[in-house]
């Protein structure tokens, strides 16, 4: 029996968008047969910060039962979705502090020839949602890694627009179906190129 793909779905939600789209990228990626983890990045905003906004102290306790990444989990996978808000068009800080302390797996080669992909939100209309996803692709590039982006590979990508990556506009209120359609399909594509790369491996 084939084993299944390994899918690491990590991600930073400080109000919860990118939460409600890890999720739906974790559905997309079960369907398809991947066995999923869902991990958040640890929160490095002090704590008067988060107080100070109600929505983000409200979904920190709200995804307190969610286990933080680790290097296990990026070792375990064989693809792994990043998810992050956009900020000045960069990833969040949160993302890019746990991707910072990953030196000694790419010292080892551990994160190369694995699948990587992103997905985003922003605040606003061309908030950065691109040059977002595209800051995250520098960091494959650098680890070795093999970038699977949604692209035009399903008729879902033709409604949300994104080709880079599912990426919602948070101000326009909470992720809808096509969004969410769009984060399942990127998922589900993922997993796919995994396989196939584990069976050209095999081969």
């Amino acid at each position: 029996m084939v084993e299944p793909v390994h899918v690491a779905i990590i991600y930073y939600s400080s109000t919860g968008t990118i939460h409600t789209l890890a999720q739906a990228a974790a559905e997309g990626a079960g369907k398809a047969g991947a066995t999923v983890r869902l991990r958040k990045v640890a929160e490095t905003a002090p704590p008067e910060a988060v107080s100070a906004k109600p929505e983000w102290d409200r979904h920190l306790k709200d995804t307190a039962d969610i286990a933080e990444a680790s290097h296990n989990d990026l070792d375990w996978a064989d693809a792994v979705l990043f998810g992050t808000p956009t900020r000045y068009g960069n990833p969040a800080s949160q993302l890019r502090a746990f991707i910072d302390t990953t030196g000694p797996l790419w010292f080892q080669g551990k994160l190369a020839d694995k699948v990587y992909s992103a997905f985003t939100s922003s605040s606003t209309a061309h908030g950065g949602q691109e040059s977002t996803l595209l800051a995250l692709a520098n960091t494959f590039c650098h680890w070795g890694g093999i970038i699977v982006p949604p692209g035009y590979t399903d008729p879902i990508q033709f409604q949300s627009g994104n080709p880079y990556g599912t990426s919602h506009v948070a101000g326009d209120g909470p992720p809808g179906e096509v969004i969410l359609q769009a984060a399942r399909h990127q998922a589900r594509r993922v997993v796919d190129i995994a396989a196939y790369l584990r069976a050209g491996r095999a081969a």
